[in-house]
């Protein structure tokens, strides 16, 4: 184990053998870190908080901090991060609460840039990017591979489906169905389409991608039917579809609603 002689390891933090600990970093009691993680100069763990192995944890990035929420009374709660995530400089990520999931959770293989903000009770898939300064609100689920701009702020409660991007400097209060491209301010959200360029570089086929854009423009370009009518028509058109029928669930399941203006072609 490699802890820099200005670090602060409370003597109840558990660490494995290999982890690296740089110059004034704090890690509280609580703690436990896997195999070759590193947290470098500057940052803060506190606990309850169980990271996983190969993590690094920027500078100055405080993690596993109390919720910033008013009926927090200092009850028991917790976060879980995976293994092979980033977590970079100034990035914040807080605990649960008990009205909530009581656990905040980050999967694996993520990327928070700097100043990155993920707070009380959100839950994060695996091989999801945030660009720097992009601030999740609490209760926010955020499924696979997703990937949210710099500067987006997301509503507490709401979901990002899997595969979806979020252009940068968008404000959103509402679902963000999988598979889709979308950008805008606050009150201007629109989708673009299907995150074409983002499934083939992730390995889906023309077929399914064809799909996925003619269920796309069944449910949010057609005029003349019901949104609820539209979804409907989209999970029998394509039975065999399970990225279509993913996206359809996705609305079933929605309490918030979804964001459903577009910017045509």
């Amino acid at each position: 184990m490699a802890i820099h002689p200005t670090a602060v390891v409370d003597p109840k933090a558990e660490l494995d053998s290999t982890v690296y600990v740089g110059p004034y970093a704090v890690i509280e009691e609580g703690v436990k870190i896997g195999a070759d993680s590193r947290v470098e100069a500057h940052a803060v763990v506190s606990g309850p908080t169980t990271i996983g192995q190969r993590n690094l944890i920027g500078s100055f990035a405080m993690i596993g901090g109390a919720p910033q929420d008013l009926s927090y009374k200092g009850e028991p709660t917790e976060l879980i991060v995976g293994s092979d995530n980033q977590i970079r400089e100034y990035a914040s990520v807080h605990r649960g609460t008990p009205s909530g999931h009581k656990k905040t959770v980050i999967g694996n293989h993520n990327l928070l840039m700097a100043y990155t903000h993920v707070a009380h009770d959100c839950i994060i898939g695996d091989h999801v990017i945030m660009a720097n300064v992009a601030t999740l609100a609490g209760h926010v689920v955020v499924g696979d591979r997703a990937s949210i701009g710099g500067l987006v702020a997301i509503h507490q409660f709401c979901r990002i489906g899997t595969f979806s991007y979020i252009g940068g400097v968008s404000g959103l209060g509402l679902d963000v169905p999988p598979f889709v491209i979308i950008a805008g301010t606050r009150n201007r959200t629109r989708i673009s389409g299907i995150n074409k360029v983002g499934l083939r570089r992730n390995g889906f086929s023309r077929e399914t991608i064809k799909q996925l854009d003619q269920a796309f423009r069944l449910i949010f370009r057609s005029p003349n039917l019901l949104m609820k009518d539209a979804i409907e028509l989209a999970k029998k058109d394509f039975p065999e579809c399970a990225e279509v029928q993913t996206m359809v669930k996705f609305f079933e399941d929605s309490k918030r609603g979804v964001v459903k203006q577009t910017i045509e072609d």
